[in-house]
């Protein structure tokens, strides 16, 4: 019995070893960065500060990485975190999408902070920059409603 749980404990090292190969593609190829959402719309520095520090991670092309990133299966994880933030906004291509896109992301930032969904908790636990205090989240949405209006303003 103890010879099956040694081999059962080599392979498994093993096995950890090499998954530590494969490594997913980084998200850090800035292609266009006048695309950015700080060239196409005006904010206040404290809430461009924050977005980069709560969101720019998961919602743009350029993702800074912790040290932990070099481990796999946790470098997976957050390549997939990474490639589904995107999906849904990404700040790095806020040129690309039309006026209607971009009202409509600029009210469900506002809506994603109210209501505690974004930044994820798994984020924020690895990350205390993240974390919006009250005072942050009405900054945020008092300048995505301005924002807003500057989209509106733009599209006449």
């Amino acid at each position: 019995m103890k010879k099956i749980w040694k081999i059962i404990v080599i392979a498994l090292i093993v096995l950890l070893i090499g998954i530590q190969f494969i490594r997913p593609e980084k998200n850090d190829k800035l292609v266009n960065q006048e695309n950015d959402i700080v060239f196409h719309i005006q904010m206040p520095s404290d809430v461009k500060k924050k977005l980069v520090d709560a969101c720019y991670d998961c919602h743009s092309n350029k993702t800074r990485y912790p040290f932990y990133n070099n481990i796999a299966p946790v470098s997976w994880i957050m390549a997939r975190h990474v490639k589904e933030g995107k999906e849904h906004l990404n700040f790095s291509e806020w040129a690309t999408y039309d006026k209607k896109q971009q009202l409509k992301y600029l009210t469900e930032i506002c809506e994603v902070i109210t209501d505690g969904e974004m930044p994820l908790k798994s984020y924020k636990l690895m990350h205390s920059s993240a974390v919006l205090d009250p005072g942050q989240i009405e900054a945020m949405c008092d300048w995505t409603e301005k924002a807003g209006e500057e989209v509106i303003g733009k599209s006449n």
